[in-house]
C-alpha cells in the first residue's frame, strides 16, 4: 500500500490499513507526489549503488539516512494534534535542516572523519548535535519513546560517568567528544546502519517486489493444500503460510497483517474462539522471522557482528526455526483433538498438484537467493537480481505481470518501508557507541558474571529476562544490536557457541512481540481477530511456548545449529529436540488421549527440560518418565470408555 496517494496508483487494499498506524500522514496533491518520487529515487539510488557502482561507505550512509530523513518528517506526524493530510511548516523546517546536514557531511566528509574524536570544529558539534537530536526523534516518531530514551540515557552515562561507582563507573567525556564520535563509523554509521543501508534495504524492495507478482498468494493457496483438510486445517495453514510468507518478509507484524486477515476469520468460522486464532496467527507470524532465508535485519546484523557468511547464520537457524513450528503445530493439532474440530471441505482446499503447477516460479526467487548464497556470495548480489528475477518472473501470468506503476509502486514501498529499520538502526547505533566509547561491554561482561555467580543457567535466565524486556518496547533489530553488546559477551565468557549466544538474545527479542503487557503482534493479530488484546496475548505465549524451551537447547547442544563435525550428533540430537518439543507442546496445551491430570502434566514438563541438557543420564530418565505418563494417560483414556480415532493425523 501506499503511504502518500497519487493520482496514477491503484486503489488500496482496504485490509491493508492495518497497517498503517495514526500518527502516519496520508498527504494529497502535489507534497504526495513529490515524496513518493524521493521515495522512488532512494530505491533506484541504492539498487544502482549496491548492484552496479559503489561507493564510499561513509557517503552511502549519509545520502541512505538523509532520505529516510525526508521520508520520516513528511510521512509522520510529531504530535497528536497535527494535521494528516498535508506537511506542517515545523516538518519542513526539519526537512530543509536534513538538507543541509547531509550536504554539509557530503562535502566534508573526508576531513570529519579524520577529526572526530580529535580535533571536531564548532560546526562539527552543531551540525553532530542536531543530527543526533534529529535521530532520537525520527525514532520516537516511528517506534515509540522507549527506544530514543534508553540511547538519551547511555549519552548522559557517557558523560557523567564517572559519577558511578564500581566496576560501571569510567572517567566520563565532554559533550564535543561524544557529539564527534557519535558523527562516525563506531557511533550513528555504524554496524546496523552498515547492515540497512545495503542488505536489509534490497531486501525490503524484493519483499514488495515479491508480494506484489502474486507469490503471497501462491504461498497461502499451497499452505491450504497442504493442511486444509487436517484436523484443525485452518490453523494450520497459518502455521505454513506464516513460515513461507516470513522467508520473504522478514517482520513478524507483516506475516499477521497479511497471512492474518485470510486465516484468522478462516479459523473462526472453524470453530476456534477468537482469542485462540489470534494467538494462532501471532505465534506463526512470529515464526516467520525466525524462518530462513530472510529472517529479517537482526539477522543481517548477526552475520556482521559475527564475522561470518549470512547463509551460515540462516543454516543455523533452519533447524529450530523448524522445530519452533513442529511445537506449534503440535498444539493446534491436540487443541483441534480437545474441541473436536474438523478440518475444511474438499470443496474449499485447492489441490496442492494445481497450486504448484500455477505457480510454482513464485518459489524461484526463494531458492536463487539460498543458491547464491550457498555459493558464496554476498547478499547484496542475491538480493539485486532476485529484483530483477521477481520482476521477470511475474510475466509468465498475464495477471501477475507488473507494469511500469506496478513497479514504481514497489520502489515506493520498498522505501517507505524502510524507515522504521533506519530509525531504529541509527539510534541503535548511539546505544553501540557510548558502549563501545565507555568499555560499558567489557564492564558489564564482568559484572554479569559476578551477578550470576559463575553459573551459566543463571545468566542463561538473567539475559533471557533482559531480552524480552527490551524486545517488548523496541523493534527486534534494536533490541538485538544492544544485547549482542552486552548480553553475548558474558555468554561467550561463559564457554556458550558465539553463534548460540548471538541467537539466544535474537530469539528471545523477536519472542517478545508475543509476550504482554507489551505484545505487538499479538495485539495486532487481536485487532483482526476481534478478540481481547490481553488474552490474545497469553494464549500466544502458550502455544509458541516452543520459542521458550529451543534456545537453551541450542545453547546446551549447539548441534542444532549445526556446530558440529558429526552428521550423527546431529541427528541424535535432532530426535532428541523432537521429542523433548512434543513433550513440551502435550504440557502447554494440558491434553494427549485425554485431559492430562497434574501428575500427568508436570511428567511431560519435567521430561522436556531433562532433554535439554543432552546428558545421556539425564536423557534416559526423561524418556522413562515420559513412557509412564504417556501409558498412564493412555490406559486414563481406554478405561473412560472414549473412542477418538482421526485418520488425518
Amino acid at each position: 500500500m501506499n503511504m502518500f496517494k497519487l493520482p496514477f496508483t491503484k486503489k488500496e487494499n482496504p485490509k491493508e490499513d492495518l497497517t498503517y498506524q495514526e500518527k502516519k500522514r496520508n498527504l494529497e496533491g502535489w507534497q504526495s507526489c513529490l515524496i513518493t518520487v524521493v521515495a522512488i529515487t532512494m530505491s533506484v539510488f541504492h539498487i544502482f549503488v549496491l548492484g552496479y557502482h559503489s561507493i564510499a561507505p561513509y557517503y552511502l550512509f549519509n545520502i541512505h539516512i538523509s532520505f529516510a530523513f525526508i521520508l520520516l518528517f513528511a510521512g509522520y506526524i510529531g504530535w497528536p494534534t497535527a494535521k494528516k493530510s498535508s506537511i506542517n511548516m515545523i516538518d519542513w523546517a526539519i526537512i530543509g535542516l536534513v538538507l543541509i546536514i547531509g550536504f554539509y557531511l557530503f562535502v566534508n566528509m573526508r576531513e570529519i572523519i579524520y577529526r572526530i574524536g580529535v580535533s571536531p570544529t564548532r560546526w562539527d558539534i552543531i551540525l553532530g548535535a542536531a543530527l543526533i537530536l534529529l535521530v532520537l526523534e525520527g525514532t520516537r516518531r516511528t517506534s515509540g519513546v522507549i527506544l530514543p530514551l534508553l540511547a538519551v540515557i547511555f549519552i548522559l552515562y557517557a558523560h557523567w560517568g564517572n559519577y558511578i561507582p564500581g566496576i560501571l563507573g569510567h572517567f566520563g567525556f565532554n559533550w564535543e567528544m561524544i557529539i564527534s564520535f557519535m558523527m562516525g563509523m563506531e557511533g550513528i554509521y555504524g554496524v546496523p546502519v552498515q547492515a540497512s543501508a545495503s542488505i536489509c534495504f534490497l531486501f525490503l524492495v524484493f519483499s514488495a517486489f515479491l508480494t506484489k507478482s502474486g507469490a503471497g498468494d501462491t504461498f497461502i493457496d499451497f499452505s491450504i493444500g497442504l493442511t486444509g483438510r487436517t484436523r484443525g486445517g485452518p490453523a494450520k495453514v497459518s502455521i505454513v503460510a506464516s513460515s513461507l510468507f516470513g522467508t520473504i518478509s522478514g517482520n513478524s507484524v507483516a506475516n499477521v497483517l497479511t497471512t492474518g486477515a485470510f486465516t484468522i476469520p478462516m479459523m473462526k468460522k472453524l470453530g476456534y474462539k477468537p482469542e485462540f486464532a489470534g494467538a494462532v496467527e501471532a505465534t506463526a507470524s512470529t515464526g516467520g522471522q525466525l524462518m530462513p532465508p530472510i529472517m529479517g535485519a537482526a539477522a543481517f546484523i548477526m552475520a556482521e557482528y559475527l564475522g561470518i557468511p549470512y547463509i551460515r547464520v540462516a543454516a543455523g537457524a533452519a533447524i529450530p526455526a523448524i522445530f519452533y513450528f513442529l511445537i506449534a503445530g503440535i498444539l493446534i493439532y491436540l487443541q483441534a483433538r480437545k474441541r473436536n474440530l474438523k478440518g475444511l471441505s474438499k470443496e474449499e482446499v485447492p489441490k496442492v498438484s494445481k497450486v504448484l503447477k500455477e505457480g510454482f516460479y513464485n518459489f524461484i526467487p526463494i531458492v536463487f537467493i539460498v543458491w547464491v548464497l550457498v555459493l558464496g556470495y554476498s547478499p547484496m548480489k542475491a538480493g539485486f537480481w532476485a529484483i530483477f528475477i521477481t520482476i521477470g518472473l511475474s510475466y509468465i501470468k498475464k495477471e501477475t505481470r507488473l507494469s511500469f506503476l506496478d513497479i514504481l509502486e514497489c520502489l515506493e514501498k520498498g522505501a517507505k518501508t524502510s524507515v522504521p529499520v533506519v530509525m531504529a538502526c541509527a539510534t541503535a547505533g548511539i546505544v553501540v557507541g557510548s558502549i563501545s566509547l565507555t568499555g560499558l561491554g567489557i564492564r558489564f561482561s564482568r559484572f554479569a558474571i559476578e551477578l550470576a555467580a559463575g553459573r551459566q543457567i543463571i545468566l542463561l535466565i538473567m539475559i533471557m529476562i533482559s531480552s524480552i524486556i527490551l524486545g517488548m518496547g523496541m523493534p527486534v533489530s534494536s533490541a538485538y544490536i544492544i544485547l549482542a553488546i552486552l548480553g553475548v559477551p558474558p555468554l561467550v565468557g561463559m564457554g556458550v557457541e558465539p553463534l548460540a549466544a548471538h541467537m539466544f538474545v535474537f530469539y528471545f527479542g523477536v519472542i517478545s512481540g508475543l509476550t504482554p503487557p507489551v505484545a505487538i503482534t499479538a495485539y495486532t493479530a487481536a485487532g483482526i481477530a476481534g478478540s481481547d488484546p490481553m488474552k490474545t496475548g497469553i494464549l500466544s505465549v502458550l502455544i509458541g511456548a516452543g520459542g521458550f524451551l529451543l534456545p537453551y537447547m541450542f545453547v546446551y547442544n549447539p548441534e542444532l545449529l549445526l556446530i558440529s563435525d558429526s552428521v550423527i550428533n546431529i541427528i541424535l540430537v535432532c530426535t532428541q529436540t523432537i521429542i523433548a518439543c512434543g513433550a513440551f507442546a502435550v504440557f502447554a496445551q494440558g491434553y494427549l488421549c485425554t485431559k492430562l491430570n497434574y501428575i500427568e502434566r508436570g511428567g511431560f514438563l519435567l521430561s522436556s527440560l531433562m532433554l535439554v541438557d543432552g546428558n545421556l543420564y539425564t536423557s534416559s530418565a526423561a524418556l522413562f518418565v515420559l513412557t509412564i505418563v504417556i501409558l498412564v494417560n493412555y490406559k486414563r483414556f481406554r478405561k473412560d470408555g472414549q473412542v477418538f480415532v482421526d485418520v488425518k493425523l
